[in-house]
């Protein structure tokens, strides 16, 4: 799978809008097959960074999110919303999904 992280640093004026800003986009990437997840956060240490991680399946299901008319219109409506160029980490790694933790283990209460 492709499995990508991207940090998004605001303008001061679009920081409590972002994420409506970037609603269409999210919602159309989310639809798209081979897309595994598309979750935002937001910075706990700097309110103006937000932090997209997303995955696909495959070469093809990220090469067509990349290519899709969605996409090129979610990247023009954040253009005037940022501050910088947003940074990434884009890597295919092996698997299709979380895994579980190995240093740190939960045990689940019983069902009753």
């Amino acid at each position: 799978m492709y499995f990508i992280v991207v940090k998004f640093k605001t303008k001061p004026e679009y920081t409590e809008q972002f994420m409506d800003l970037v609603g269409p986009f999210t919602q159309s990437t989310r639809q798209e097959p081979g897309n595994l997840w598309f979750e935002w956060s937001r910075s706990v240490e700097d309110p103006s960074e937000f932090v997209l991680v997303e995955a696909f399946a495959d070469d093809d299901a990220a090469g067509a999110h990349v290519n899709s008319d969605h996409f090129a219109a979610g990247m023009e409506s954040m253009r005037p919303a940022l501050l910088a160029t947003p940074k990434i980490v884009s890597r295919k790694v092996e698997g299709d999904s979380w895994g579980e933790m190995g240093e740190l283990q939960i045990d689940e209460p019983p069902l009753t």
